[in-house]
């Protein structure tokens, strides 16, 4: 298969990259690649919203800005920070246009809320699932134009490169794609290639993503030697649910707190004014910090989010999915405070690209939480991560078709790239073994390189997940290729890389904290 732009990942980068690409240029193909099923993905679990100054009474953009650039201890790019914010409202009311809803006031007005880190109110939101009104609107959407076509349950391989071609473009010429249904790997050919593929919270034991989080756009962009930036700034979310629910972390949203939840330990003591100014509403990384070190001050399992001081109105009309879920598991929002941990949750860091996400490579564009745009510094500021997938999806649309006019190779170039080789081996039995090696991932990451972390704890970490990628290496080479080996070969790949910057980092910032740097007792 050829196409023009080759979209792998449809979530709200994907989606508003394509929509935008396909109104300015109704004539270029483009073919998206879901995971799953079009309405699955990472923006589906979006609770909060989207950060945008609206109410220019009260805020500005300068606020916003510094706000970001805190929250990011001061290590995201200004420049960036700054284009993105004043960027925001036109690409905010372009979703709304697409047939995104909103809540708002009786007055007809954006109804704002707060999160932490933010000085004002800002926060645009659906209820509380935002992304998933987002994503809703975005495939109706996408479904109008005629020359978006996309293939539901198929799983990036690897990007086409001039390793495959034999040339010395350095471009990238598409991806070799699996079936999730027939196991079938198909090369499907490019001028442009988009990564929108989300995060990799599935190293984790425990996560508020998806399964399908599983680093598989990082891993590819890997082991075709794009450059990866900053994946030690794992951002872990303060409150997930304790336990799980069926199997799956559930996130209950910072807005919450914004409402005016408060953080308890298990005999009832507020304890955030021990540790920041602007407690319950501190920057995440301080916050999941401080949970940590009650928890281990307590010896308890877990903290509670009290959300009893809440109206209860307010409560059922503006966060209905957290108290139905809550509900299911025997826990009333209304009348009993919801026990929390924190949760790994989004990737800082990811494939380095330019202020219109250009990789290092040609031919590769990346967008949304598999890139490393610079807005986040050390720690992503709540709700600017829907911002920043707007923002950047409509630039990398607007260069894509720049581009594409300079690309000149013929179509008889594309049709000589060879298909995927070695799909018949003997061995088809690698389930319980990718099941046991993903599991031995999970708890050397979420042991030695969590929240906190030593030195000794990411050299102890390092040499395990060396271990285990041979392990991997050795399954890939033996086994038929499956979806779960693609996933496991990521997920490993992303970890080990991550390990070593870890290592290589020499002082704490935002999300990164290990112990032998800091200033605070270890506990």
């Amino acid at each position: 298969m050829h196409t023009d732009i080759l979209v792998i990942g449809t979530g709200i980068s994907g989606l508003t990259y394509a929509i935008k690409l396909a109104e300015e240029s109704p004539t270029t193909k483009i073919t998206l690649i879901c995971k799953d099923r079009l309405e699955e993905g990472n923006t589906r679990y979006a609770q909060g919203g989207i950060a945008v100054v609206s109410n220019f009474k009260k805020d500005t953009f300068e606020k916003h800005i510094e706000d970001t650039f805190a929250a990011g201890d001061k290590e995201g790019d200004v420049n960036v920070i700054e284009f993105v914010i004043r960027e925001g409202n036109e690409r905010l009311q372009e979703l709304i246009d697409w047939g995104t809803q909103f809540d708002r006031n009786n007055k007809k007005k954006l109804n704002l809320t707060k999160e932490g880190g933010h000085s004002e109110k800002r926060i645009v939101h659906y209820k509380d699932h935002s992304g998933a009104e987002i994503q809703r609107a975005l495939i109706e959407k996408v479904k109008d134009f005629e020359n978006i076509q996309y293939f539901e349950n198929h799983i990036l391989v690897d990007l086409i490169t001039d390793h495959h071609t034999g040339t010395k473009n350095k471009r990238c010429y598409g991806a070799y794609i699996i079936s999730t249904e027939d196991k079938e790997i198909i090369k499907i050919t490019a001028k442009i290639t988009v990564l929108s593929t989300g995060g990799v919270g599935q190293i984790y034991a425990f996560t508020t993503n998806p399964s399908g989080a599983t680093g598989d756009g990082l891993g590819a962009a890997y082991r075709a030697k794009v450059k990866l930036e900053k994946l030690p700034y794992i951002q872990f979310h303060p409150t997930a649910l304790f336990p799980k629910v069926a199997g799956e972390t559930f996130l209950i949203t910072e807005a919450l707190r914004g409402e005016g939840a408060l953080l308890k330990n298990l005999s009832g003591e507020r304890f955030m004014e021990k540790y920041h100014p602007l407690k319950e509403l501190a920057p995440r990384d301080i916050v999941a910090r401080s949970i940590i070190r009650e928890m281990l001050l307590q010896n308890e399992t877990n903290v509670n989010l009290d959300a009893t001081g809440i109206n209860t109105d307010i409560l059922l009309n503006h966060f209905p999915t957290i108290v139905e879920t809550c509900r299911s598991i025997g826990i009333d929002p209304c009348i009993t405070p919801i026990p929390v941990v924190p949760a790994a949750h989004y990737s800082c860091g990811g494939i380095s690209v330019d202020e219109n996400s250009k990789t290092t490579l040609d031919g590769l564009y990346s967008i949304g939480e598999c890139s490393y745009t610079g807005l986040h510094g050390a720690n992503r500021l709540a709700s600017n991560s829907l911002l920043e997938s707007i923002v950047f999806s409509h630039r990398a649309a607007l260069k894509s078709i720049q581009d594409l006019k300079e690309v000149n190779l013929p179509l008889s170039f594309y049709a000589t790239i060879p298909n995927w080789k070695g799909q018949h081996f003997s061995k088809d039995n690698q389930q319980e073994i990718t099941h046991t090696l993903s599991e031995q991932l999970r708890k050397i990451m979420s042991e030695q390189v969590g929240i906190f972390k030593t030195t000794d704890g990411l050299f102890a970490a390092q040499k395990i997940i060396k271990d285990l990628y041979f392990a991997v290496v050795d399954l890939y080479n033996s086994n038929k290729l499956s979806p779960q080996i693609c996933e496991l070969r990521n997920m490993v790949s992303v970890a080990y890389v991550l390990v070593n910057q870890s290592l290589e980092l020499k002082e704490n910032k935002g999300v990164f904290y290990n112990h032998n740097y800091g200033k605070e007792p270890v506990l």
